[in-house]
């Protein structure tokens, strides 16, 4: 395909008036106007037939990339003839959960040496889980008058799978604690309010001293500290709320992401730790619902697993997803909700079912922070719409710090914080339940 390059155009705009008035100062020259523009178009054609044509064009996509971080996918293209572009202009169309305008712009160059392949590279920043197709690729050049563009289309069936993000599994403040608070570098087991007794070790500077055992102490002649195996093989479930609530953007990505990141970084911890866990999602009715997996080899499916979360534009049905999770656990389980408060008859419904789960279960709510309200409520107004989200924002926040009140109130432990912590909180409180014996 051929078109007109800017260039183009202001040529002939620029000839036209200059052609209009020599027509009117010499009538005979009337024809210059129309010499002038049948020129450009000749021009115009013979700078288009002699520009490069495009060869192969390859295009190098990952398999998966993660939600919010950024990735690179790598193009290369051939060119054949004599005039060369300098660079190569593209356009490519993709899903919108890998670009929110739904197209990625790039730009080829010419590599070093001589039979060199045009390379680029297109950078994507994913905002939604799951799979991202690719779609048509727009390659454009000039000719060597810079008077048209030569354009081709190539076609591409790839797809990229778009997973939730984990980086904070892989971090390298995540990976020492690990190995020093969960298994420790003398691999001590955990000791902890009500776990069973394992057995009697010599007692180390550092250890708690109520840890030590007197009368054996006395009857070896040394001091003595009791040492406690952890609970293992306990059942933990993540529900994870994936409605209306839940779709609202924190910091530019769905709460819901924000979730299922913090989920995946402790159910780490808990695969790690010897525990059975599991992933749950809900909407307006149950959807995931995973069997109980163990050991750490089976991370990555709960990772693909939760790939498949979708975002549901519906109000969440609390009372049909909680007594459902319910009806399934056959034993005592830990249960960590997450969960937004935004509507109070909705809330209402919710403490309900969790007052019905507390019962059999441990029950566990994970909370965002809401940075926007929050904002709102501590910048000065200027306006009098200022005061008025101002005070919307304040009505919101009390809201949900009722609801959280109600859940203590309960018996029920909630964790809130901004999303960049939420992981870490959560951990903290999942190890506190572990070395107290809870479950």
């Amino acid at each position: 395909m051929i078109y007109p390059t800017a260039r183009a155009v202001l040529l002939i705009a620029i000839g036209a008036p200059i052609a209009a008035v020599l027509a009117a100062l010499m009538p005979g020259l009337w024809a210059i106007g129309i010499a002038w523009a049948v020129m450009l178009l000749l021009l115009l054609l013979l700078d288009g037939l002699i520009a490069a044509r495009a060869g192969s064009v390859s295009l190098a996509v990952p398999t998966s990339v993660e939600v919010g971080g950024a990735t690179t996918m790598g193009v290369e293209a051939e060119f054949s003839g004599l005039m060369k572009p300098a660079r190569v202009a593209g356009n490519l169309a993709v899903d919108d959960r890998l670009s929110d305008s739904g197209r990625a712009a790039f730009e080829l160059l010419k590599g070093a040496g001589p039979g060199s392949r045009y390379q680029g590279h297109i950078d994507i920043l994913p905002s939604r889980r799951g799979t991202g197709t690719i779609g048509k690729m727009w390659l454009r050049w000039t000719g060597p008058l810079g008077l048209a563009w030569r354009q081709v289309t190539r076609q591409n069936d790839e797809s990229i799978s778009v997973l939730p993000n984990i980086s904070a599994v892989r971090s390298p403040t995540v990976q020492m604690f690990l190995r020093d608070s969960v298994f420790g570098l003398l691999a001590r087991k955990f000791r902890g309010e009500g776990s069973e007794f394992e057995a009697l070790a010599d007692y180390q500077p550092g250890m708690d001293r109520r840890s030590i055992d007197w009368k054996g102490s006395a009857r070896h002649s040394k001091l003595l500290a009791k040492e406690y195996d952890t609970e293992r093989n306990n059942q933990i479930v993540f529900a994870l709320d994936c409605g209306s609530a839940m779709c609202e953007p924190i910091d530019g990505l769905p709460r819901i992401d924000r979730a299922v990141s913090a989920a995946l970084l402790t159910a780490y911890i808990t695969l790690k730790s010897g525990d059975r866990t599991s992933l749950f999602s809900f909407a307006a009715k149950p959807e995931l619902s995973t069997p109980f997996l163990s050991g750490s080899r089976s991370f990555h499916r709960l990772q693909r697993e939760a790939a498949t979360i979708d975002y549901r534009h519906q109000e969440s049905n609390f009372t049909l997803a909680l007594s459902s999770l319910s009806n399934r656990l056959k034993r005592r389980s830990l249960i960590i909700i997450f969960t937004d408060f935004t509507d109070p008859t909705s809330a209402d419904l919710m403490l309900e079912a969790a007052g019905r789960l507390i019962d059999k279960h441990l029950v566990l709510f994970v909370v965002l922070e809401d940075e926007e309200l929050a904002h709102f409520t501590t910048k000065a107004p200027e306006t009098a719409g200022d005061v008025a989200r101002a005070v919307t924002a304040q009505s919101l926040l009390d809201q949900k710090k009722m609801v959280i009140t109600r859940l203590q109130h309960m018996g029920i432990d909630v964790i809130e914080g901004a999303h960049e912590d939420i992981g870490t909180r959560l951990i903290n409180g999942y190890l506190k339940i572990k070395r107290r014996g809870q479950l």
